[in-house]
């Protein structure tokens, strides 16, 4: 059965800018915040190393019950046995993903546009995520994505939409309207000098309004 998802506060992991000494004491310090769903994003690393570092990542959000999506990699999510993969727009398209892992896994996958969004419901995703939204040092590639183009992918999305790129605690706010599923995180949580409170603090804020 697929597991259900909150996608609230989704921590996206960057062992180059964590504030710790191990990305799994990040990730649990995370999860003690309120994080709700962990993404390991591994770009520079072994296949070997990937697969290790997700062993030890999955030990933790299994004992917190948090579930555990792999970034790009098919074969790294299926070998831990993860609860699904993301992947973006240059990655395996997300029909063929399926029939790899399976009905019972989730498939995120990153769009940036209506278009892709809308590509990207109809190839089976579970969710979709928007960005990036603001200029971002973890993805110097990307385009910002607009306000008003996110708010035509939410007119037209039924699945969840989590948001990305640059979003610290003083843009949450940004979104309060916007009728988003979740924040996307990855150095306003791991590269803060404490990850519980900064987790807690965005965490607040969004539920805040989420649940108004």
């Amino acid at each position: 059965m697929k597991p259900k998802i909150d996608y609230s506060i989704y921590l996206v992991t960057d062992r180059d800018l964590m504030s710790t000494e191990t990305l799994e004491k990040a990730v649990e310090q995370s999860i003690l915040g309120g994080c709700t769903l962990v993404q390991l994003r591994e770009k520079d690393c072994s296949s070997l190393d990937f697969y290790n570092t997700a062993v030890r990542v999955k030990e933790i959000t299994d004992k917190h019950n948090v579930p555990l999506i792999i970034n790009d990699r098919l074969d790294i999510a299926l070998a831990v046995g993860a609860a699904g993969v993301h992947v973006g727009q240059s990655d395996m398209p997300a029909t063929v993903v399926r029939k790899i892992i399976g009905e019972n896994k989730i498939i995120g996958v990153s769009t940036g546009s209506l278009e892709q969004a809308l590509k990207a419901q109809e190839d089976g995703a579970d969710y979709i995520g928007v960005g990036a939204m603001y200029a971002t040092g973890t993805k110097k590639d990307a385009n910002p994505t607009s306000m008003e183009e996110l708010r035509k992918i939410r007119e037209n999305i039924s699945i969840p939409i989590v948001v990305i790129g640059g979003i610290n605690k003083d843009r949450v706010i940004d979104f309060e309207n916007m009728g988003i599923d979740g924040l996307a995180i990855v150095s306003a949580i791991i590269a803060q000098k404490n990850i519980t409170e900064a987790t807690k603090e965005l965490k607040n804020i969004f539920t805040s309004f989420r649940e108004a």
